[in-house]
């Protein structure tokens, strides 16, 4: 079992305003990308300066950031490799995220006391694997997305208390091993284990008989096709205690390519799970309005992954789009004088009920029964992207908390 004080919520950040999210909204630790060597590159926003920035915000609040440095790198990439890892020195990163043993190595070499973390992409199923990396100098193990509970807890067993667990509870899961695909190469160029997925997992497919080249056939009766490959997202926040009795110590939360709002919701969510569990371990139990959360940002359906044994219901033939229920429509800038001062993201109406959620609690709900303009116009619409306005109200939320609608 897992101590209390090793238990870290882990958000992922894809620029700075996510990364204020996740850390207003109670991360422990965040993970980034760079301008290269990451397994998003859409998201890899992060270059040196804004890469120290961010280091900078993290640590000013007693948070900790890891850098993404996972990816399969060609030979002529190989050479960037010590210009990158001298960027996360100067910049303060607390540890830098490996999968390829060449990458490892170097890491090493050029910043020897720099804390690394294996990255799942290695594909760590067994305690062998997790005690000889720690030999070469891994602080953490990301496991394998393929493990039980159960195996887990052996590798816990049979490696070294400082060797620390980290795995991922929450988001996308990829239907190829560990995030090692080749689909995306074969089919449109690019190279998933560079950052570049293009998801052809989540598209739909047809059969097609090689004599008939025009004729398409459904796997089963559907015009829209078969969605065969479309893995359901993993949702573990109502596991969290089983997962800390197994000896995770990092609750990895996947989305860098995700929103703020994504970034915001799931990591308060897990924030305020881990803090019950704290509390109380013997009695977890999470309130309604808790388990609620995970359903009102995008997402698939939600599995538990193989967490408990192989998935009998882990695929998702409908389609490969994801539900989403609820619009942001504006973050709050400071309340003062019976007015919630904020920032207008998506259109609402007078009379619009509204959901605050703020990190110090539960939602709060209310009608809008008075807005204003930043000029202190009364309106009635707030249709304008990125408008300041106001909304009249005695209620006091803190500064970055939520506004949001049901659709």
């Amino acid at each position: 079992m897992t101590e209390n004080n090793l238990l870290e919520v882990l958000a992922p950040v894809g620029d700075m305003e996510r990364l204020y999210a996740a850390l207003d909204f109670g991360a422990d630790a965040v993970y980034l990308g760079g301008t290269a060597f990451g397994m998003r590159a859409a998201s890899a926003s992060f270059d040196a300066e804004l890469l120290k920035k961010a280091c900078d915000e993290a640590h000013s609040r007693g948070k900790r950031v890891y850098l993404t440095c996972n990816t399969l790198p060609h030979n002529d990439e190989i050479v960037h490799l010590e210009q990158f890892v001298n960027d996360a020195l100067a910049a303060g990163v607390d540890a830098m995220i490996a999968n390829d043993i060449g990458v490892f190595s170097l890491i090493k070499k050029y910043a020897p006391d720099m804390e690394i973390h294996v990255s799942t992409q290695a594909g760590i199923v067994n305690y062998v694997t997790a005690n000889e990396f720690y030999n070469m100098g891994a602080k953490r193990v990301v496991l394998a997305r393929e493990l039980s509970l159960e195996e887990i807890a052996e590798i816990r067993a049979k490696t070294p208390k400082d060797l620390e667990i980290e795995c991922f509870v929450h988001g996308a899961m990829c239907v190829s091993f560990s995030g090692r695909c080749l689909l995306s190469q074969y089919l449109v160029n690019r190279d998933a284990n560079r950052g570049e997925c293009a998801q052809p997992c989540r598209w739909g497919y047809h059969l097609m008989e090689e004599k008939r080249t025009n004729e398409f056939y459904p796997v089963f009766e559907d015009e829209k096709g078969t969605y065969i490959l479309n893995a359901k997202d993993m949702c573990m926040l109502n596991h969290i205690d089983k997962l800390a009795e197994a000896g995770v110590n990092s609750f990895k939360i996947e989305g860098r390519a995700k929103s703020s709002y994504y970034v915001s919701v799931i990591t308060n969510a897990y924030r305020k799970a881990m803090d019950i569990y704290k509390s109380d371990p013997e009695h977890f139990e999470l309130p309604q309005w808790l388990k609620d959360e995970v359903f009102k940002v995008s997402h698939r359906s939600y599995c538990t992954g193989f967490f408990f044994g192989h998935p009998k219901e882990s695929q998702y033939y409908e389609n490969g789009g994801y539900i989403r229920e609820y619009d942001v429509v504006a973050v709050v800038d400071g309340c003062s004088g019976g007015r919630i001062y904020c920032t207008q993201k998506n259109k609402f109406n007078k009379g619009d009920e509204i959901e605050v959620l703020s990190p110090v609690g539960s939602p709060v709900k209310f009608t809008v029964e008075e807005m204003f303009d930043e000029y202190d116009n009364s309106i009635d619409t707030a249709n304008h992207a990125a408008m300041k306005m106001s909304i009249r109200s005695d209620l006091t939320f803190p500064e970055h908390s939520i506004i949001r609608m049901k659709k």
